[in-house]
């Protein structure tokens, strides 16, 4: 089942929905109900996973790399000697 929502929308934004519609041959309502769907799943799934790190944490189970470990490890990226992964621990 579906159901009706009204928003309000930048006249830029609603120009592009149309620039959109033209190049897509789809209806406004489709457009903007694809993003709202892409977007909530996005979005739906970054909590999921954060909630979960979370609870990972809470009961101890969690693994961790350091800051300052991640760092030295990203700044190695592109160097002739790209540095190992840094080790994580609980």
């Amino acid at each position: 089942m579906t159901q009706t929502v009204s928003i309000r929308l930048e006249d830029d934004v609603i120009a592009r929905i149309d620039a959109l519609t033209r190049a897509t041959e789809r209806s406004r309502a489709w457009l903007m109900a694809q993003a709202v769907t892409q977007y909530v799943e996005h979005e739906s799934w970054q909590i999921e996973a954060i909630q979960s790190t979370l609870e990972s944490m809470r009961r101890g189970d969690a693994c961790f790399a350091s800051g300052e470990a991640v760092d030295a490890w990203l700044a190695s990226w592109g160097a002739a000697e790209e540095g190992a992964a840094p080790p994580v621990r609980k």
